[in-house]
């Protein structure tokens, strides 16, 4: 499958790998062509964030496997771009 974006759910300890290591890790990933990382929350014990990854066919095994290697935790993947361009996702109004 071609997957030109990821939308996931990290989060990582406090003490943990910190915010340049995860991108840096993430940045190593076969494939990944760009990539922000931004924090959302802070408590007393973890750091949450919202990860996307932007590339042209990597693999999401390797984008979770290079997350977990830093010392981070993939909670979920909230979002999946494939295919030969992005659909943007348009919300429906109710």
């Amino acid at each position: 499958m071609n997957i030109r974006r990821a939308r996931l759910d990290v989060d990582w300890a406090i003490a943990g790998p910190g915010i340049e290591a995860v991108a840096a890790a993430i940045d190593g990933v076969e494939g990944v062509a760009a990539g922000t990382v931004t924090i959302t929350e802070i408590d007393l014990e973890t750091v949450g964030t919202d990860v996307v990854v932007e590339g042209e066919g990597f693999e999401l095994k390797a984008l979770i496997a290079a997350i977990e290697e830093s010392g981070a935790v993939v909670h979920s993947i909230d979002q999946l771009a494939f295919g030969d361009r992005i659909a943007e996702h348009v919300a429906r109004s109710r």
